[in-house]
């Protein structure tokens, strides 16, 4: 979603009339399930209560400005995540397709990227290009999870570590592993890093 077409929806107070309240519903609750959060969390998290936000979650309520804003802060991104695709996409794509104009993003404090290549998180596998400045390192300690993981460095130098060991990929290479071993990684390289990665299930 541009910048101009969400300062529009922010200012009327109203959702945009292509961003209907099932889909908004859904992109919230892809995501909360996507980080393992509760209805009960969330509506903690985000101050709004648990009945409110399972009539959102349903598409029987419309969430005001404010309400999208505090559910997104509470699951760590902007409202443009959830009106993403509101502007100049065919609703018979909605499902299936993402234009590279019309990713979601999240931009982490670390400078690192991540656009989320997958059109929705409701199922098994996530697919995201994750953009790493130079110098950028992320999970420090390294960190595990439930599921596998699994990508493609498309430019610049990756090093990736899985447990004890530490590997150096450069443009081509690829990778898998089990989440549940620890990992993290950095671009030691003085160019951006790209990754494409896949990663099942779902984390955000």
């Amino acid at each position: 979603m541009s910048a101009s077409k969400e300062s529009a929806a922010i200012l009327s107070g109203e959702l945009d009339n292509d961003s209907t309240p099932s889909q908004v519903g859904a992109e919230i609750r892809d995501l909360r399930k996507a980080k393992r959060l509760t209805i009960k969390e969330l509506s903690l998290s985000a101050s709004v209560s648990v009945g409110h936000l399972s009539e959102i979650e349903r598409g029987l309520a419309s969430p005001s400005i404010k309400t999208l804003r505090d559910i997104a802060k509470a699951l760590g991104v902007t409202i443009g995540w959830f009106l993403h695709n509101a502007e100049g996409c065919d609703p018979a794509e909605r499902d299936y397709i993402v234009r590279a104009g019309n990713r979601r993003m999240l931009r982490f404090s670390s400078g690192i990227t991540d656009e989320l290549l997958s059109p929705n998180l409701r199922g098994q596998l996530e697919l995201v290009m994750a953009r790493f400045p130079p110098g950028a390192t992320e999970a420090e300690p390294a960190y595990s999870h439930q599921g596998e993981e699994a990508g493609l460095v498309t430019s610049g130098t990756f090093e990736l570590w899985i447990g004890e060991q530490c590997f150096t990929l450069q443009a081509g290479d690829s990778f898998s592993f089990p989440s549940t071993t620890p990992h993290r990684y950095r671009n030691p390289g003085e160019i951006e890093a790209v990754v494409v990665w896949a990663i099942t299930p779902p984390t955000y």
